[in-house]
């Protein structure tokens, strides 16, 4: 949702706003602009069924509201406190007039070299923010936020703002619904029953269909998302914070990977920006990274897959990931927006009868999945290896995830002093299992 540049705040809009505290009902909230002043795409959407899952019944955080007038500074002290990556600002109607996130903070205010306790939040703020009515369909939000390109979305009810939607959230709420769905297998016997009701006696090419399925599902690796001259965003550990964000402004992201060398030490973004630096009132310039930055990050392959990289993400609750080729080199850091981005494509294109029926079967998986309860763990703690700072680390040796593949799992190992550990191994494998376990537990 935020550009990367310094905004500077245009001339007051004369058309209507979402509201915030306001009783005014919005009907068409597809027709909200967007940061650029521009109206949004209408998506297209399915048909509201019974049983199809809706944003209200999503993990909703509850919205943090302050006067546009408040400073960065403040405002970044409420932010860590709420523990919010995003705060929506109200005029003096008390009206919606704008949204900022970490990102804002960190390339608008921290790269310019602006004083957090000098600068408003009008400022830095993208205006007119798109949002969703509570009963907008979950899938039709994470589509937009992806097309957005923004993380956050603001939700609707009776004309007030209720809630604040993160795609983390609402990704992290699919797949443990679809993880729910494959033990079950629910979901998958429901779609492909319903798409053979569908076809009816033209259910003609099953093996092609099957094939598509499994190769449009399970396949595709990070390696085809990963352009070769993909460029990363790299700090060594010694660079102040500074340095960092002006990273991020440059290549337009919102994390940067931190190294020595060809080596991972570790992976800096611009949430730590906001609940590291700037709320603890540390200088960006005096403050460096390796002080700040979040230790030993989880690492992806090239060969890992696609939906393998979310479960990664899913598991240790974080929003990057960096990926290393072959050679152990540093081939990109992929972000959740990226891939749920390659996730839904994997829902969509193709031509011929079994793409077709591939996509029914997949759109009807996701359908039944998000209509499924929440799995009992799923409101688990965050990963302590996901949350370390390198005052709180260990060797500075990063964790690959090697592509899983067949019977393979991700497992958690917790020792005695409350370090968690993770490693992926085969239900088959159990000798090497405890071979890993045990080399986990003797190296700490």
């Amino acid at each position: 949702m935020s550009s990367t540049a310094a905004a500077a705040p245009p001339a007051r809009r004369t058309r209507s706003r979402p509201p915030s505290a306001s009783s005014r009902r919005s009907d068409d909230p597809s027709s909200a602009a967007n940061g650029n002043g521009k109206t949004s795409p209408k998506l297209a959407s399915p048909k509201h069924l019974p049983g199809e899952r809706t944003v209200k019944k999503l993990r909703l955080s509850k919205a943090l509201t302050i006067p546009e007038g408040t400073t960065v500074y403040d405002a970044s002290r409420r932010m860590a406190a709420r523990r919010v990556d995003a705060v929506l600002l109200t005029d003096a109607q008390g009206l919606l007039s704008g949204i900022v996130t970490d990102k804002d903070i960190s390339t608008r205010v921290i790269a310019e070299g602006l004083r957090v306790e000098q600068t408003i939040m009008s400022k830095i703020m993208t205006r007119n923010p798109t949002y969703v009515t509570a009963d907008s369909l979950a899938i039709e939000a994470l589509q937009k936020m992806v097309q957005g390109k923004f993380r956050h979305l603001p939700v609707v009810e009776n004309g007030e703002v209720m809630a604040m939607l993160d795609i983390a959230k609402c990704l992290y709420d699919a797949i443990a619904r679809l993880e729910k769905a494959a033990e079950q297998g629910s979901a998958i016997a429901a779609a492909v029953e319903g798409v053979e009701r569908q076809l009816g006696g033209n259910f003609t090419a099953p093996y092609a269909f099957i094939e598509t399925l499994r190769e449009r599902m399970f396949k595709p690796s990070l390696s085809t998302i990963v352009t070769e001259g993909t460029k990363v965003a790299i700090v060594s550990p010694s660079d102040p914070v500074y340095v960092a964000t002006q990273k991020m402004r440059e290549f337009r992201v919102n994390s940067v990977i931190v190294t020595t060398g060809n080596t991972v030490q570790g992976i800096f973004t611009s949430k730590d920006v906001l609940m590291r630096v700037v709320s603890q009132n540390l200088s960006p310039e005096l403050t460096l990274v390796e002080k700040v930055m979040t230790a030993n990050p989880d690492c992806a392959t090239l060969d890992t897959t696609i939906l393998d990289a979310l479960h990664i993400m899913h598991d240790g609750k974080f929003l990057h990931i960096p990926v290393l080729d072959r050679e152990g080199q540093i081939a990109a850091c992929l972000d959740v927006l990226q891939l749920t981005h390659a996730a839904i494509q994997l829902v969509e294109g193709g031509n011929g009868t079994a793409n077709d029926m591939a996509n029914s079967v997949m759109q009807r998986f996701w359908d039944s999945a998000l209509a499924l309860e929440p799995p009992d763990d799923e409101l688990d703690s965050r990963s302590e290896a996901s949350l370390l700072m390198a005052s709180e680390a260990g060797d500075g040796r990063s964790s690959i995830y090697p592509p899983i593949i067949g019977n393979s799992f991700p497992f958690k190992l917790q020792d005695r002093k409350g370090r968690v550990h993770r490693f992926t191994c085969g239900l088959r494998e159990l000798k090497r299992a405890c071979v890993l376990c045990k080399a986990k537990i003797e190296y700490y």
